[in-house]
């Protein structure tokens, strides 16, 4: 067959004759090629060809039509396939091999085993392992299954386990979702079968057959999936149904099975097939087939369907209620449990271990295992990876593991390997770290020991516990009871026999060991091990060692690991040995004292503070001593300990007075002392401080509110708190023997009542007091409550004169809601019938208080014998009344008085129902009552009436009341009156003569009358008088039908058309005797209805015949008469209907009716020939009847019976679809039709559409509008345009972020059912958004169309200013700030390089930030030019100073865009530092001192608080780590004479030193001594010398002058401070003078530059043609950039291509971008077939790292497809195109072949080498071409020339595979694709850029020159200005004035003269006295 035919498509009319017998067997076939349609087709005896003619019959295939038969895991059939074909298969036909299934499918299966082994079994097997978590290890079972169809995944091997008790999804439910390889139908059947093992399973194909996966490391081969029974044993052990779903990769087809307890209860009961079911296949996503509300979950599932590639899905239901409470109580165990189970196929080989240093050696990938469980709002879902966990035991043993022993045992036949591993866990300080069991219990002897325990060791060893935890094929086997190697055991004192309980071990192998069918225990795994034969060898570094003694190999090591890892406590200075008397006995002794201890590399002595851990609250304290249990031989009084216990005075003493003993361990090593001190400060800030008051339920009641009386007041919850806030229940402890319980007492106080309420909430240890709730408080009034705080024992409430904290609240108690009523005094029990009497009502609350009744309040009046009724009510404050009640029935009379009760029910109040007596009598008159009661009353002529007359009120009863006067009138009598008073009288009339004609009896009349009584209606009786004897009557009758004896003027009905015959008649007499009929007699016979009578049938009794009428229910009067003695005969016919001959439809009046409209009725009847309504329909009828019409909607139509009209009402007659205009309506019952015409307008509005817009896709700059309208049209809901101008429109954006500004936001459909809306701008961030057009009709919405619209950032429009500098830079003063590279932003990110530098300004200001436009006082700087290896695409800030003045500066950067606009960077905090440190001075230069030798210390004062700084060269304090000391003498370099006479200091000290601190020397007061040496008026200099080591500072100077008197002294000082102030003067002119000098040649060397450099680019411009000018202005400049600037934007926002989904990972860390946004294609034809090429990656998520890449994948939960960068490899050479081989042509090809991915371009804010990298990867060295036929040249050559050729693809869309294959709908790019890679911006976007790049370059240099010519020329005017000429002169004047004050200075000195020689010289100095005169 495969030689005939390789295409899966067959032909009907191409099959050959091949023919084979088949045996008893029929298959069912799914048509899908069109319609769905199934049929089951018999194939017993069939051969492949037989059949497919059967389908050619059965199906209607054309002969030449192709087609695809395949089973359902969409194997094709052929003859071989054909031939094994079961009975019952299922088989598709099908368009394509790849076609979805439109509808599902089913297919019979069968499975063998009893339904109690599937749904009992896993209960029995998961009872044996109580302690073991039952539940968690029903759950292993699916994930092995789980695991095991992952192994071959080639990426993630992902499993979710959903937990969904959500009662809003449906009911609950377990799911267990796998990425693996999915299974075939044939596999869902295995499944199906109890213990179907996997050795024993058929497969297909070779590649699906089990093949025992090769050895790996630990046996982690995923290979556990084994028995066939643990899935059906776990979904049955958790719930009763299971549910599997599932995808095969590369399957079209979803595979759907469940099994149930319940049908196959079902089954059994009605002894149907239990082995059987179906399978259902179908469509991904197709959730048609659930219907049930409670598995709506199931649909979310199925959506996901059309994201996976192939998967399978458990569904568990019908969750048994134990497993319910336990995944919602114990979801952290269960994750726990399931983390150990798995835990190294979810960590690798080394497990979860957190060292940095540990890495998994394998490279396969872990699997991701997460749990989810959903409860129902407001609990949130909890999520666990369970790589997560952090606390399952193999992540402890791992983590809390100091060394490891590998080893591995085997068996001599080398059929079963162990591989094992043992851990150490250490003993440190003062505890054991062998981690225990997070869901051990607590009573277990594991559990830990308490806080207290001597030894003080937090936990215990392993002890009685296994040392091995078991695994096979890398899962965990839990029971597997005590089990441990010989060798594991202690021989010997080494090591220590503790150290044997201090490791933990797992045991891996592989399945040659057998397990329990639970997977719970091995069966023969400890019997093996123990083998004398088991060969143990040593691992380490992953190899094994030749020769091994496993004993002492692991000895030596356990040993090493005791030395190196366990940690104790040294004891040291013992100090002796004490007795306890605070233990119990046996503990009392052996107490040895220590005065300190070295703990963990710590010393802790007496004396020491210390703070505790986990003593129950944390004590502070100083260590008093150390005790340690024992006696011990001691070396130098020390000894080691594994623990001990310290003996602490509690601090602070004055509150505690106590000492404490704890164990060492309880010491906290990481308290510092000034935490301690801290804290034991803080104590005394524990006392009651206020309450806070919570109302747990939310019902707080506030101040001086109203309350309803009952109002439940509370419960209150409330916390006394310390002044911290921090809750209290007792006060402090401390030796004023405080410390008792605190309690809060609630007093409620009336103020209208003594009736007080007090309770007191007892201490509460958890610090809060409750008080219930209070459901006293009903009586009306003002209350005050109040908490008060107290002692309990005392019940004081002041301690000292603190009052303890109280509070208080004022509120009012109402009359609360209507709960009953009572009757008003003013209600009257007697009532009369029908007289309206009122009830008044009292409402009251629940406690009897008046209150207002509820609104709407409908009172029902009930009384057992009695009609009640009432007119309405009224309310009036608390009373209600019901207003005009009426009662009405039978009662007594006034003599017989009874009494009825009467109830009051209003609904809605809890006391609803009073009863109320009354006593009802007759109303007032209503009617009369005559008797006789006969009518007529029949009267013989001649004879008198009696009538017996009562009077009865409206219900009947006779009632009595004066002046009752009834009058009697008889036609043709006279009057007759009684009186009724007493409710009763007689009357009797006159005799009655009348004349009685034929024998007819006459008729009278009786009037009876009250006339006092106007509303009491007249009584008419009928009077009937007998006639006599003579006669006067005839009769008529029918001899046929003897039952027909007609009466006078009767009315019969009689068959329409037909004849009444054979009719006789009678005459009789008055007396009523026959009269015999004579000739005479017969002739006088007239008829009406003929003319023609015949004698001899008159003479018989016999009449005409009478032909009736055809008109139906028309009546026709007819009269035999006798004319002599004028009597006649009359009588009527009414025709009926004949037998129904046709059916008539009546429309309604309304027509015509919209589409989908219901009509209001149809009448349908059936006809006779004459067209009258026959009564034929029946209500049976209706059954039978259907109507038919194009576009019916026949779900609502029904068929009334219409008994009163014989008809049938057809209502809910809607037309769903079709054309407007005439519809044809056909009904039909039985054998009648009618058809009738309905004319069709438009539909309801139903729907909007967009008919017009602007091109799509939809892209704008933020802020800019759309300039093509928006025409939307209304539809109905077949698409029909409704002109329904109720209708408005409404335009909105989503999400709201984008804001649209339209002129109008909504607005009514026209005539013709169009709106149209035109956008003038929107803005709003960078994204994708959609405008959206909602209609509204009758306040209910319309759905209208979307638009997708993308707001791209515009790249001319600045948005930020981006500053790059080194940030790690100081900033010292005076130096220079660090290059700061300034970038301007567009909204793309893009940088932008058209701005003028001048417009870049870098702003300095002190102080802190100003948050908003800089003040006037900032410093502006402008930016530098950029240096030739600088970017140029931003501006440099280069060498700028920094301020010379330390404290903090802001920095900010601003760039004018023009106009009044500034665009500005962040701000910038900086801190100025000090530069360093070269002098000693003050802050400020003070005043040369003048002093004198006098007495007075202040006129010998040199300094007078003068502190001194280490500073900088700019004066900012700099010497802040520095100290020394400040050496001050006094100094005069200008006479010799006077260095040897200097002034001294106090204390004749020719110097004095100063302490230098932090760089900081101050001084109090220096002073020169009294009589101190020195000449008069002469200068000195105070030096200030620093002596500090290593630093050399210059030294700060101070001149002074020193005189003999106080007068020169005091003259002195004023010229001093003058001439500092003139000098001052004088240094800010020179300044300003000095600095116009310097800058006038800089200026001018600047202005020439810029001429130059202006020139040059001219020419430039001029050579490129951007300019033709020789001489340009700015504003011509301005003018060209404006216009260029506009052609590129027009450019830019032309639209072109772009890919239309959003890349919403853009923006996080690491991530690259969707690949669709990585590149673009110019040419439309090459961008549709490579997108289609594509098409699989092009929304794949590249991300930079493999970290990015999982942290999409699992928060989309494994949804998107990313690719890591960091996973792929490319090969670095470009490589040539096939015909190029060594750089020459190999041929020569045709259609211009390119390598594809050189035809892509990249955005320019991607990493472009990480582009080509992804393109590398995706299109290897795929080629384009022209057309197919190149490409298949190309081919051609290129193979035959020996080389492989790669996929070509065509530009007109074809594909040639890398196989040579092309044709076909697989390898042609369909034309109207919408994913296509997007445009760039054209190339001469780019050129229009480079050419405003130069001219914004020109302007600025243009600008420059202009600016230099500017600023030379002002410097020139201001220098000759009249300004600058007046501050000349003013300085010259300055320096006249400074220059006289120092002549003066000089002159007054007189010389150097000494002071007076009887002034005390300091020893060793000798005086010169003055020369004699000669």
């Amino acid at each position: 067959m495969s030689n005939r035919r390789s295409d899966p498509r067959l032909s009907a009319g191409s099959v050959s004759s091949w023919a084979q017998d088949g045996v008893g067997r029929r298959v069912s076939v799914y048509d899908y090629r069109n319609e769905v349609t199934s049929e089951c087709v018999e194939v017993t005896g069939l051969d492949f060809n037989d059949f497919l003619q059967d389908l050619h019959q059965t199906f209607s295939i054309d002969r030449h039509e192709t087609f695809v038969l395949a089973a359902t895991d969409r194997t094709v059939l052929d003859f071989n396939k054909f031939e094994e074909l079961q009975d019952g298969s299922t088989l598709y036909l099908l368009k394509q091999e790849d076609q979805a299934l439109p509808a599902a499918a089913q297919e019979r299966i069968n499975f063998t085993p009893h339904y109690n082994t599937l749904i009992e079994s896993g209960k029995h097997e998961y009872s044996t392992c109580e302690g073991k978590k039952p539940f968690s290890y029903a759950l292993a079972e699916l994930i092995d299954n789980a695991l095991s169809a992952t192994v071959k995944n080639d990426g993630a091997r992902s499993i979710e386990i959903r937990m969904l008790l959500d009662e809003t999804l449906g009911k609950p439910a377990v799911i267990v979702l796998d990425n693996g390889c999915g299974m075939s139908p044939e596999d869902l059947n295995d499944w199906a079968k109890y213990r179907l093992c996997k050795f024993k399973r058929k497969k297909t194909t070779a590649s699906e057959a089990y093949v025992r996966p090769d050895p790996v490391p630990r046996s982690l081969n995923s290979d556990i999936s084994y028995f066939g029974v643990g899935g059906k044993h776990s979904v049955f052990y958790i719930g009763e149904s299971a549910r599997m779903i599932s995808k095969k990769r590369g399957s079209p087809d979803v595979h759907e099975l469940t099994l149930s307890k319940e049908d196959f209860q079902n089954k059994e009961k009605n002894k149907e097939d239990v082995f059987s079911t179906f399978i259902t296949h179908r469509r991904p996503g197709d959730f048609s087939h659930v219907t049930k509300n409670d598995e709506r979950f199931l649909k979310a599932l199925i959506r996901e369907e059309k994201t996976r590639e192939s998967f399978t899905a458990v569904i568990i239901t019908e969750v048994q209620p134990e497993h319910i409470d336990f995944m919602k109580d114990k979801f952290k165990v269960l994750t726990r449990q399931l983390a150990h189970i798995y835990h190294y196929y979810i960590h690798g080989l080394n497990g979860n271990s957190m060292r940095s240093s540990s890495s998994n050696q394998d490279n396969s990938p872990m699997v991701d295992i997460q749990v989810t469980l959903r409860e129902k709002p407001p609990r949130l879902p909890r999520v666990m990876n369970l790589k997560e966990v952090e606390d399952d035991m193999q992540s402890l043993y791992i983590n809390s593991a100091t060394d490891t022993f590998e080893f591995r045992a085997s068996t001599q036949d080398n059929s079963g390997k162990v591989e094992g591993i043992i851990r150490y866990h250490p003993f440190l300080y003062d505890r054991e770290t062998y981690p225990q069991d997070p869901d051990a219990d607590e009573d277990s002897e594991d559990n830990e020991v308490s806080n207290d325990d001597e030894s003080g060791v937090v936990h215990q060893t392993r002890r009685k516990r296994s040392i091995f935890e078991f695994f096979w094929n890398g899962r965990l086997i839990p029971k597997n009871g005590y089990f441990e190697f010989d060798w594991c055991t202690p021989k010997g004192s080494k090591p220590p026999a503790e150290c044997y309980n201090r490791f933990s071990g797992a045991l891996f192998t592989n399945d040659a060991f057998k397990v329990t069918t639970n997977k719970m225990s091995f069966v023969d795994l400890e019997l093996t091990l123990k083998n004398k034969n088991i060969i143990f060898t040593r691992v380490e570094n992953g190899k094994n060692l030749r020769k091994v003694d496993i004993r002492k190999d692991f000895t030596d090591w356990l040993q090493t690991c005791h030395d190196k890892h366990d940690k104790q406590i040294k004891f040291v200075d013992y100090q002796g040995t004490i007795k306890r008397e605070d233990l119990p006995k046996k503990m009392q002794d052996s107490w040895e004292i220590f005065s300190s201890i070295e703990w963990d590399g710590r010393i802790y002595k007496t004396g020491q503070l210390v703070k505790s851990l986990k003593t129950g609250s944390n004590l502070y304290g100083t260590i008093l001593r150390f005790l340690r249990h024992g006696n011990t031989e001691k070396k130098n009084g020390s000894v080691f300990a594994t623990g001990g216990q310290v003996e602490l005075v509690l601090e602070p003493k004055a509150l505690h007075d106590k000492n404490k003993i704890i164990p060492i361990s309880k010491i906290d090593k990481t308290a510092t002392e000034e935490a301690i001190l801290k804290h034991i400060e803080s104590d005394s800030a524990k006392l009651p401080d206020k309450l806070r008051v919570e109302w747990p339920e939310g019902n707080p009641w506030k101040q001086n509110t109203g309350y309803p009386a009952g109002t439940q007041l509370g419960p209150l919850k409330v916390e006394i708190l310390d002044k911290n806030g921090v809750p209290m229940a007792r006060m402090p402890k401390g030796e004023q023997g405080l410390g008792k319980n605190l309690v809060i007492q609630l007093k409620i106080v009336c103020e209208d009542s003594d009736n007080d309420m007090t309770f007191v909430a007892p201490h509460a240890t958890k610090w809060a007091f409750w008080f219930k709730k209070n459901e006293c408080l009903t009586e009306l009034g003002k209350y005050t409550l109040t908490l008060s705080s107290m002692i309990q024992e005392s019940r004081m409430t002041v301690i000292g004169d603190k009052e303890l904290p109280s509070y208080k609240l004022s509120f009012s108690i109402t009359e609360g809601i209507a709960q009953k009523f009572v009757i008003g005094a003013s209600m009257s029990p007697t009532i009369h019938i029908g007289v309206p009497f009122d009830i008044p009502l009292q409402i009251k609350d629940a406690y009897d208080h008046s209150t207002p009744p509820p609104p709407d309040l409908k009172p029902v009046l009930t009384c057992s014998e009695l009609e009640l009724s009432f007119e309405k009510t009224d309310t009036r404050g608390s009373t209600f009344t019901i207003k005009g009640v009426r009662a009405r029935g039978k009662v007594r009379d006034y003599q017989q008085i009874k009494t009825y009760d009467l109830n009051v029910t209003l609904p809605g109040l809890k006391e609803d129902t009073l009863m109320i007596k009354i006593s009802p009598l007759p109303g007032n008159p209503h009617s009369l009552h005559v008797k006789p009661e006969d009518e007529p009353i029949t009267v013989e002529n001649g004879h008198t009436v009696k009538f017996n007359v009562e009077v009865h009120d409206e219900a009947g009863n006779i009632t009595a009341s004066p002046k009752q006067i009834v009058r009697c009138k008889v036609d043709g009598l006279p009057f007759k009156a009684t009186d009724c008073s007493t409710g009763v009288g007689q009357l009797e009339t006159e005799p009655i003569n009348l004349k009685i004609i034929h024998g007819e009896p006459q008729m009278l009349k009786a009037e009876f009358v009250m006339p006092s009584k106007k509303n009491i209606a007249t009584v008419v009786r009928e009077l009937k008088v007998v006639p006599s004897r003579r006669v006067l009557r005839m009769e008529l009758g029918s001899v046929d039908d003897e039952n027909l004896v007609l009466k006078n003027n009767e009315k019969i009905e009689w068959l329409a058309g037909s004849s009444l015959e054979n009719l006789f008649f009678k005459l009789f007499d008055e007396a009523g005797r026959e009269v015999s009929l004579s000739p005479e007699i017969a002739s006088k016979i007239k008829v009406t209805w003929t003319a023609d009578e015949n004698l001899e049938d008159l003479l018989q009794g016999r009449l005409p015949d009478l032909q009736v009428p055809t008109q139906a229910h028309r009546e026709q009067r007819y009269q035999v008469s006798y004319q002599d003695q004028s009597v006649s005969f009359s009588f009527y016919i009414i025709p009926h209907p004949d037998e129904p001959s046709k059916m008539k439809a009546t429309l309604p009046t309304k027509n015509p009716v919209k589409l989908g409209e219901t009509m209001s009725g149809i009448t349908l009847e059936l006809l006779d020939q004459y067209d009258n309504v026959t009564p034929t329909l029946t209500p049976i009828c209706v059954d039978h009847m259907k109507v038919e019409a194009e576009g019916l909607d026949q779900s609502a139509i029904n068929f009334v019976f219409k008994e009163s009209s014989s008809s049938v009402l057809v209502t809910g007659v809607r037309f769903q679809s079709g054309s407007l205009g005439a519809r044809e309506l056909c009904f039909t019952y039985m054998s009648f039709e009618v058809r009738v015409i309905v004319k069709m307008t438009n539909g309801d509005p139903a729907k909007l559409e967009l008919v017009s817009g602007p091109e799509m896709p939809l892209q704008l700059f933020n802020d800019n509008g759309i300039a093509t309208p928006f025409v939307i049209q209304l539809r109905d809901e077949w698409g029909n345009p409704c002109p329904d101008q109720r209708v408005s429109v409404e335009l909105r954006s989503s999400p709201p972020a984008l804001k649209v500004m339209s002129p109008v936001a909504s607005m009514h459909v026209n005539a013709e059912g169009t709106v149209s809306f035109t956008v003038n701008s929107v803005s709003g961030p960078k994204g994708y958004y959609q405008l959206e057009f909602i209609g509204s009709f009758n306040k209910k919405p319309i759905p209208g169309p979307s638009v997708n619209l993308a707001v791209i950032p515009d790249p001319h429009k600045p948005v930020r200013l981006s500053v790059r500098y080194d940030t790690a830079a100081k900033f010292a003063a005076g130096g220079k700030f660090p290059a700061f590279a300034v970038t301007v932003e567009s909204e793309e990110g893009s940088p932008m390089t058209t701005f003028n530098p001048a417009a870049a300004s870098m702003l300095l200001r002190n102080g802190a930030s100003s948050g908003g436009i800089p003040p006037p006082t900032t410093t502006e700087l402008k930016c530098s030019k950029p240096m030739e290896n600088e970017n140029k695409d931003c501006f440099h800030f280069r060498d700028k100073d920094i301020p010379q003045h330390i404290g903090e500066y802001s920095i900010q950067f601003s760039l004018r865009l023009g106009g009044e606009k500034v665009l500005y960077s962040p701000e910038m905090k900086i801190k100025v530092e000090a530069n360093q440190p070269v002098k000693l001075g003050p802050k400020s230069q003070p005043t040369p001192p003048v002093v004198s030798y006098s007495k007075d210390i202040s006129s010998r004062t040199l300094v007078q608080n003068l502190t001194l700084f280490v500073m900088d060269s700019y004066g900012n304090p700099a010497g802040q780590n520095l100290n020394g000391e400040v050496l001050v003498s006094i100094r005069d370099s200008q006479n010799e004479e006077k260095r040897r006479n200097l002034p001294q200091f106090d204390g004749k000290a020719s110097s004095c030193m100063i302490s230098l601190v932090d760089g900081k020397a101050h001084i109090d007061r220096l002073t020169i001594m009294e009589n101190s040496p020195g000449y008069n008026s002469s200068s000195y200099t105070l030096l200030f010398e620093p002596v500090v080591q290593s630093v050399p500072l210059t030294p700060f100077t101070l001149p002074f002058h020193f005189f003999n008197d106080a007068e020169n002294q005091r003259k002195m000082s004023e010229l001093s401070k003058k001439k500092v102030k003139l000098n001052e003067e004088i240094a800010v002119y020179k300044k300003v003078f000095t600095a116009h000098d310097s800058l006038l040649p800089m200026l001018n060397n600047q202005r020439l530059d810029t001429c130059k450099k202006e020139a040059e680019q001219r020419k430039k411009l001029i050579n490129r043609q951007v300019i033709l000018a020789q001489h340009v202005t700015l504003q011509s400049l301005n003018r060209l950039i404006a216009e260029k600037n506009k052609e590129m934007e027009r450019i830019f926002r032309t639209p072109r291509r772009v890919y239309p989904h959003r890349d919403q990972f853009k923006e996080l860390p690491d991530v690259l971008g969707m690949v669709g946004h990585l590149a673009f294609i110019s040419d439309d034809s090459e961008a549709r077939v490579i997108s289609w090429h594509l098409r699989g990656d092009m929304r794949c998520v590249v991300t930079k790292t493999r970290e990015a890449a999982q942290r999409i994948h699992r928060d989309t939960h494994g949804q998107q497809e990313v690719l890591p960068l960091t996973s792929v490899y490319v090969a670095q050479n470009k490589g040539l195109l096939p015909h190029l081989r060594n750089g020459r042509l190999l041929f020569e090809p045709r259609g211009n072949p390119k390598f594809a991915r050189e035809l892509l371009t990249y955005p320019g804010d991607q990493d472009q080498q990480s582009c080509v990298t992804v393109f590398k990867n995706f299109l290897a060295n795929t080629i384009l071409i022209d057309d197919l036929d190149s490409g298949n040249h190309y081919r051609e050559m290129v193979v035959q020339g020996g080389s492989q050729c790669p996929t070509i693809l065509t530009r007109q869309g074809d594909r040639i595979s890398g196989k040579g294959k092309f044709g076909g709908s697989q390898n042609s790019a369909p034309s109207n694709m919408l994913d296509v890679f997007g445009a760039p911006i054209p190339q001469e976007y780019f050129t229009l850029k480079e050419q405003i790049e130069l001219l914004r370059q020109y302007g600025i240099v243009v600008q420059k020159r202009d600016e230099a010519e500017k600023d030379y020329q002002d410097l020139l005017n201001k220098q000759k200005s009249p300004e600058a000429l007046k501050q000349k002169q003013e300085m010259d004047e300055k320096i006249k004035e400074l220059d006289e004050i120092n002549r003066h200075i000089e002159s007054s000195r007189l010389g150097p003269v000494k002071r007076p020689g009887d002034a005390g010289e300091p020893s060793g100095i000798h005086t010169k006295r003055a020369k004699p005169a000669s």
